[in-house]
């Protein structure tokens, strides 16, 4: 049933901002301000929630959360046009909801606007290798590892978050709802537009590659990043 699908992609979204704001609020607040406690702390509670979100998700609507992902699987035909529309809708309008959520569990003020600069050539290539690194990824565990999917994506963000300048976004709704949170995981609404580009362009060269380089069979017949755990 699509109503269920984009149900859970909103909840997944929202989720998964909640986890990414929250975490870096209270990294922020408790580490004393020692930065790198607060992206480990960040990273740790992205990671563990993607594992989750993925795990559950995943069997009712794929569990893209992104649309990077939905864009990766739609050029695959995989997904139809109109679906991965409301798909981008449901993330986009889940991410900004749990980005709120996030503000009112820590008591800050519900609407903010960054003023966290993430600007430069080395950010928006950061963002490039972060997003195809994830389609590898997906692409890759789909091929070879379908029932680890989950933790395989929350290993490879866990890690891009310390390996890439730009702490992998990798995903164009996170990077929407990060511009309307003043906290650590923030970024300017100016910065924005050259993540995107950059994470729509990585999707792009990673399906490209990998649609090539795992030729020898097909990503997914549901556009599914949790086809292993469905199947069992």
């Amino acid at each position: 049933m699509i109503a269920r699908r984009l149900a859970a992609e909103a909840l997944g979204s929202a989720f998964l901002l909640a986890a990414i704001i929250g975490s870096g609020i209270m990294g922020e607040r408790l580490c004393g301000g020692n930065v790198a406690i607060a992206l480990l702390a960040n990273t740790l509670a992205t990671a563990a929630a993607l594992v989750v979100l993925i795990s559950i998700f995943g069997p009712l609507s794929g569990a893209h959360f992104n649309p990077a992902v939905t864009l990766f699987f739609a050029l695959g035909r995989e997904i139809s046009p109109a679906l991965s529309a409301a798909y981008v809708g449901a993330q986009l309008i889940g991410a900004l909801c749990g980005a709120w959520v996030a503000h009112l569990m820590f008591e800050v003020p519900v609407f903010e606007i960054s003023t966290k600069l993430r600007d430069g050539p080395a950010q928006m290539f950061s963002e490039f290798v972060a997003t195809f690194g994830l389609i590898a990824t997906i692409a890759g565990a789909i091929r070879y590892r379908p029932a680890w999917v989950a933790a395989l994506v929350g290993l490879y963000i866990g890690a891009a978050y310390w390996f890439t300048a730009s702490t992998s976004f990798a995903n164009p709704a996170v990077t929407i709802a990060r511009a309307l949170t003043n906290s650590f995981a923030g970024i300017a609404p100016h910065s924005a537009p050259g993540f995107i580009v950059a994470q729509l362009a990585g999707a792009v060269a990673g399906y490209a590659v990998f649609a090539w380089l795992f030729a020898s069979a097909a990503v997914s017949r549901s556009g599914s990043l949790a086809t292993g755990a469905s199947q069992q």
